[in-house]
């Protein structure tokens, strides 16, 4: 059937001659890798020839002009080409960049533009920006409705009531398109992330497996929880698997993908790639039920080919392909119209290339009639009253609900149209009275402030209390079960064991023991792999837990900024410049003596009046004795400049030594923990730390040798010596042994806490 339609369009648009004489004469300008536009384009100029209740005795003449992709200036040129051929509107197919261009010049040579704008790489489309008209009338109409993804994706982010969320966008994405929405999002207080993601996406997810470190994963993979996506479906396939593959989505995961163009077929494969809930967000055109109204267009019939689904063709088609359809069925109802009213403006050549020619006098009429203009095709309703563009655009919403598998579970959730906006309830329908009376069993293991055993009563059952017990009261009234509530009997959280089976926790819940387990524990692959656990609710890393030292008052901690060498040689150098004071005093005063003939006094001139001389200008006192010679004062002022310094530097070490003293720690990595030999330490049995350092002691392929020495003092005598079965008995160990032994270095136990869900 395709390959009849291609040969009946070849010979309409070879073996029908344009026909001169015709008074209705249309351009095309369509990009060559746009095959379809152009099979569509010469259907609908056959059928409207074929009929007669439009135009009757008229019959459209066209001419179609084929560029390359992105050529703003072979677009120019072809329309000029078009526009010496007296076309009376002008139809285009094209990007952005081309449409740009056309509109520059139609607006000058009054030439009606009806453009489609086409996005051939299957991504989401982004809107374009067209120049404003000088004289503010614009002759280009879009008929492809504005971009109104925006729009469909923040109703459905309210409604979801999304608070953070993250979008991804092939690098071919025009992200200036999501400028609207960041702002609109930005006032409601959300927070969006953007992330670019290349066409290499299996190299995206390396980079960030070799870039970031656990923690950051981990939060990492919370973003990923609620994420949007605008890529065309391959991409989205590939990435979603790839996702998936590296555990980066998980089963309570949520994500939108948005694409106007997405077939059935497409939905399933992203459905299938998939892990928890997803929402696609797609372009629909309605269709009513009768076949012979469905193909029936303003009293004129269309082909069977576009308006029986059952024929296949019409799914093959592009949105572009439909919107340029009804582009030709709206001009020739406009044609009609002034045929009727007799108003017709015949058109002569235009030679857009001279500055002496004049606009097209009938353009604006014509343009006139197009835009009061209305016509139902098979996009369904089209006109052009809303600013130049057309605004009837309809979207359906399909989603699934939280599942392994979605097969059964595609529905469609709501619809979204320019008019009315969202009809319909994109809530899930969660299960809120299905375990009214259920009894359900949960293990649990103490550990403060998650899991504790409230002050019990005696004769009454054994209490608990914690954040986590209130966790689960909530979700007991929401949901109306209750529980009965123990501990596991190991006292563990749960890692496996060498014969396959585990212990602690996942044991009792991979025995059927426990329907839930509730207490602080870290969601690790390895248990992930045979248990579901929920929403991580807080997230911190491991740490290293030391006794507190003791601080020990010294009395000759002021002596510590300076070495004893230095004291020596500062206690030393006051008798030695006491004496040459001593010296240099007694020389003046013989000199006195002999010119003057009075003896000078004897405190003045004494050794001990020296040496208290320098001693007073080191502890900076100061003298009241005078110093008259220029040797006196040149050997005083080097004192007092070699004083200044010694203590400026005495007290700057001191404030230093002061300091450093109080926060002097010799364990502050794994690096510092494993060099040093005087400390034990430990962590926790069978804990999600004990593992780590077991997987990261004992590969073979681990360069850092930290981890082996790590490991070699936790497992000392198979973890019975240094680590302990809970953290309380960590504590307890601790201080316990650091109150007997009182020795220099206290024993340290590096207790490693679950991170609780």
């Amino acid at each position: 059937m395709e390959l009849l339609l291609i040969c009946f369009s070849f010979w309409i648009l070879h073996c029908n001659p344009t026909n001169a004489d015709s008074i209705i004469h249309i351009g095309a300008i369509f990009e060559e890798n746009a095959v379809k536009d152009d099979e569509i384009f010469q259907l609908a100029i056959s059928d409207l020839s074929l009929n007669d209740d439009i135009l009757q005795s008229e019959k459209i003449t066209h001419s179609v002009k084929l560029i390359e992709p992105n050529n703003p200036f072979q677009a120019v040129q072809e329309a000029c080409e078009l526009m010496n051929q007296g076309i009376l509107a002008l139809v285009t197919s094209t990007g952005c960049a081309a449409a740009s261009a056309l509109q520059s010049l139609t607006d000058a040579m009054h030439i009606p533009h009806l453009f489609i704008q086409r996005n051939g790489d299957g991504g989401p489309r982004t809107a374009c920006q067209l120049n404003p008209s000088p004289d503010g009338e614009s002759y280009t109409l879009a008929a492809r409705p504005p971009v109104r993804i925006n729009d469909v994706l923040l109703t459905l982010v309210s409604e979801f009531h999304w608070q953070k969320f993250i979008i991804f966008y092939e690098s071919d994405y025009d992200i200036r398109g999501l400028q609207t929405f960041m702002d609109q999002a930005s006032r409601l207080g959300l927070d969006v992330s953007l992330q670019r993601v290349d066409r290499n996406v299996s190299r995206v997810f390396t980079d960030l497996f070799n870039t970031m470190r656990t923690e950051e994963l981990n939060r990492y993979r919370d973003t990923l929880r609620r994420a949007v996506l605008l890529m065309s479906p391959r991409g989205a396939q590939v990435f979603i698997h790839q996702a998936v593959e590296t555990n980066l989505a998980s089963k309570d995961s949520h994500w939108v993908y948005a694409n106007e163009e997405v077939s059935d077929a497409d939905i399933m494969e992203l459905i299938h790639s998939s892990l928890g809930r997803m929402t696609i967000i797609r372009q629909v055109f309605p269709l009513w039920r009768d076949t012979n109204v469905r193909c029936m267009r303003n009293n004129h019939r269309i082909s069977s080919l576009l308006c029986d689904p059952q024929e296949g063709y019409l799914q093959s088609l592009e949105v572009s392909n439909l919107y340029l359809y009804d582009s030709v069925l709206m001009l020739a109802n406009a044609f009609y119209r002034k045929l009727e009213d007799r108003k017709w403006h015949s058109m002569a050549s235009l030679n857009c290339m001279r500055k002496s020619t004049k606009p097209w006098n009938g353009g604006w009429s014509m343009l006139d009639t197009i835009q009061k203009g209305r016509i139902s095709g098979l996009t369904g309703l089209m006109d052009f009253r809303a600013e130049g563009s057309n605004s009837h655009v309809q979207f359906e919403i399909l989603g699934t609900s939280y599942s392994e598998t979605f097969v059964k579970d595609v529905k469609r959730l709501a619809s979204w149209d320019s008019t009315r906006g969202l009809n319909g309830s994109l809530k899930e329908n969660r299960i809120e009275s299905g375990m009214q009376g259920v009894t359900l069993k949960i293990v649990t293991l103490l550990e403060e402030p998650f899991v504790m055993v409230a002050e019990n009563i005696l004769g009454q059952p054994k209490r608990y209390k914690g954040f986590s017990i209130d966790v689960l009261d909530g979700l007991a009234k929401i949901l109306g079960f209750k529980y009965d509530i123990y501990q596991v009997g190991d006292g563990k959280y749960g890692s496996a064991l060498p014969n396959g089976s585990w212990n602690g926790m996942i044991g009792e819940l991979i025995g059927k023991r426990a329907d839930l387990a509730v207490s602080a524990i870290t969601i690790t692959p390895e248990r992930e792999s045979v248990v579901d656990f929920s929403k991580r609710y807080l997230d911190y890393s491991v740490g290293i837990l030391m006794r507190k030292s003791e601080e020990k008052i010294n009395i000759f901690s002021l002596l510590a900024p300076f070495d004893l060498a230095v004291w020596a040689c500062i206690a030393a150098a006051i008798p030695v410049v006491g004496i040459m004071i001593f010296l240099l005093r007694r020389i003046q005063a013989v000199r006195c003596h002999s010119s003057t003939g009075h003896p000078p006094p004897p405190t003045s001139t004494s050794l001990q009046s020296a040496i208290w001389i320098v001693y007073g200008a080191f502890v900076q006192q100061g003298s009241d004795s005078i110093l008259g010679s220029v040797a006196l004062r040149i050997v005083m002022g080097s004192w007092w400049l070699f004083t200044l310094i010694v203590c400026s530097s005495y007290t700057a070490n001191l404030a230093a030594y002061l300091t450093v003293s109080r926060m002097d720690n010799a364990i502050r990595s794994f690096q510092d923990l494993s060099k040093q030999a005087d400390l034990a330490y430990g962590t926790v049995r069978d804990s999600a730390v004990y593992e780590y350092f077991h997987a990261k002691g004992t590969n073979p392929l681990e360069q850092d040798s930290t981890f082996a020495e790590l490991w070699k003092v936790v497992n000392k005598n198979n973890g019975f010596d240094n680590s302990v079965s809970s953290p309380s008995e960590g504590i307890k160990k601790d201080f316990g042994a650091a109150g007997k032994r009182r020795s220099r270095h206290p024993e340290t136990k590096m207790v490693a806490k679950e991170r609780p869900l």
